[in-house]
């Protein structure tokens, strides 16, 4: 049954009985035996995620990293060029699997970096709270076999794990990040990696590599199961390309040379390429990105070297995230699932920018201290096991254009990212989408394909948040014209940086170096890298933005903060204050 008939049906029928069986997306099949068995329908969901993926970075989008395996997908589905995740990894995987805003879920701000002002309110507690139910336990109450693999960074007891939150079966990552080839960790806290399988802890096998064991795990996992016919959710939690930076050096070795020519030049080169793509305007030109950050020629030649050694490394893990990615669509077309499945793909926020040596844990030593101890950072150990190393401001400006800025920031640097959807049949195979489409419009769509109410405010008998994104299915794969109508609103705040948008107006809000402690303006439809502040100009838009922040933070019941320990820094770890 195609998604056009399926949609039809599923409105016509009462709700009472497609949250009891959805039983007119099930077919009834003989055995030769006699007996029979039905057969689930509805479509199976892949939604893979890549960490710290900027918005230039894969081939369909610009980029020079080989990625034929997620640019096939991209160039046969729909390519979202207009989609936007929170300016940060669990903020955005909050949103994602609640189809709500990360302060409705408890992602207000992340693990370490509470203020006093927020403490203890709903709503900031770092991990996902029990206001609302994830679309994982919304699937699997409906039917799915649910599945995840790759990073968490959701919580941090047994309360907050997968197998708590709607996953039947997991392997996660508890923290933010980790080595990729063996289990050590990124921060002091967690100087060795925390896993979990199945919500119980568990250590790594002597040949992990992140993105293949991943994976494998996911394969096992839909193939344990493929013959009891019901449909499967799996979330692919990718933690590449997110630093340390590592590969297998066969990655590797096939960008030896590539970025010598630095940052202004692969930026200008894949800026040209998205132009004949027709992804931005002809017109654009790329965000040169704070004075602060060095330009190439002003590198030395040891410099330039280490850098460009940075970048092939990134270059290899973005390589070996899309042949791993390759490896599970190829093992779904090959056992006949792929006809039936509905891929997502995403990056959780936009390139990375920060230096870790420049991040403080907590209360604990900053990294500073604490890398050189324990990694091997020696030129010819760069992108091995043990080494510990970011690309840093430069590259990140490069993968994230031409827009401003990166992860972390509410410019579109930090939240808009690539991202498109692939199923067979769709009304809009083969586009390139320029709808404004966000994170939190993901879970409402995988609920109306599986057969529920998207905005459903009860979960058993519990009463539960409801979803506030849009469902996907009608712009999608019935070719509606809009999701959100051309003067939707929205907004996004982390650690005080902030941003609300009305249609193609935006304005951010974020300190000083990166901003300027006021408010800004600017039109996304003439000036998608955020160049031209118009803030003095337009007093109307202003007055009509600043009115529909209002409403975000009351809505949303937030505590938006003046001073925030920052994550991201421009050399220095610091305290911040607005003025």
């Amino acid at each position: 049954m195609g998604f056009i008939s399926l949609r039809l049906l599923l409105a016509s029928l009462p709700l009472c009985f497609l949250l009891a069986c959805s039983v007119d997306d099930k077919d009834t099949v003989g055995n030769v035996d006699g007996s029979s068995k039905t057969i689930d329908k509805r479509p199976n969901i892949l939604l893979i995620v890549a960490d710290d993926l900027g918005f230039s970075d894969l081939g369909s989008f610009g980029g020079e990293i080989n990625t034929p395996n997620l640019d096939k997908l991209a160039k046969s589905g729909l390519q979202l060029n207009n989609f936007y995740a929170a300016p940060t990894c669990s903020p955005s995987r909050g949103m994602l699997l609640s189809g709500m805003d990360n302060h409705l879920v408890g992602l207000g701000t992340q693990k370490y970096y509470w203020s006093e002002e927020q403490k203890g309110r709903p709503g900031y507690e770092g991990y996902l709270n029990d206001r609302f139910v994830t679309i994982a336990t919304r699937l699997k109450g409906a039917g799915y076999n649910t599945y995840m693999a790759g990073k968490w960074h959701l919580g941090y007891d047994e309360s907050s794990y997968p197998p708590a939150r709607g996953f039947d079966k997991s392997f996660a990552l508890k923290e933010g990040g980790a080595s990729h080839f063996d289990q050590r960790g990124v921060i002091p806290p967690a100087a060795k990696a925390n896993y979990l399988k199945d919500g119980q802890p568990v250590d790594l096998p002597e040949d992990f590599f992140s993105s293949k064991f991943y994976t494998d795990t996911l394969i096992e996992y839909i193939e344990n199961n493929r013959e009891d016919n019901q449909p499967f959710f799996a979330y692919a939690a990718y933690t590449a390309p997110h630093w340390p930076l590592q590969a297998p050096e066969k990655f590797i070795k096939k960008y030896q040379g590539v970025y010598d020519e630095g940052y202004e030049s692969i930026a200008d080169s894949r800026l040209q390429r998205m132009k004949a793509k027709g992804l931005v305007p002809d017109h654009v030109a790329a965000n040169p990105g704070p004075d602060f950050y060095p330009h190439w020629n002003e590198l030395s030649s040891q410099q330039k070297k280490h850098e460009a050694r940075l970048m092939e490394i990134y270059a290899g893990m973005v390589d070996a995230l899309d042949f791993q990615i390759g490896r599970l669509i190829n093992y779904l077309d090959k056992t006949g699932q792929l006809e039936n499945t509905l891929v997502i793909f995403m990056s959780d926020n936009g390139a990375e920018g920060s230096n870790p040596l420049d991040i403080i844990a907590g209360k604990n030593r900053p990294n500073s201290e604490w890398i050189p101890e324990q990694f091997d950072n020696r030129f010819e150990n760069l992108g091995k096991a043990g080494s510990y190393v970011s690309v840093g401001p430069g590259w990140a400006r490069v993968s994230s254009t031409p827009l401003r800025l990166h992860k972390g920031s509410t410019a579109e640097g930090g939240i808009k990212v690539p991202a498109f959807i692939y199923y067979p049949e769709m009304a809009r195979s083969g586009q390139i989408s320029s709808e404004f489409i966000s994170v939190t419009d993901i879970a409402p769509t995988l609920m109306e394909l599986a057969g529920l109410n998207p905005h459903s405010d009860t979960h058993g008998d519990r009463k539960v948040l409801p979803m506030t994104g849009n469902s996907l299915v009608g712009y999608v794969f019935e070719d509606e014209p809009s999701v959100h109508g051309e003067d939707f609103t929205y907004a996004w705040e982390l650690f005080g940086r902030r941003a609300v948008r009305i249609g193609d107006w935006k304005m951010t809000f974020f300190n000083k170096p990166w901003g300027t402690d006021h408010w800004q303006l600017y039109n996304l439809a003439d000036d998608p890298s955020e160049m031209n502040n118009l803030y003095r100009t337009h007093p109307q838009q202003v007055e009509r933005l600043k009115q529909s922040w209002k409403e975000y933070v009351k809505r949303n019941d937030m505590i938006v903060v003046d001073k925030v320990d920052v994550l991201y820094t421009n050399g220095t770890s610091h305290y911040e204050e607005k003025h």
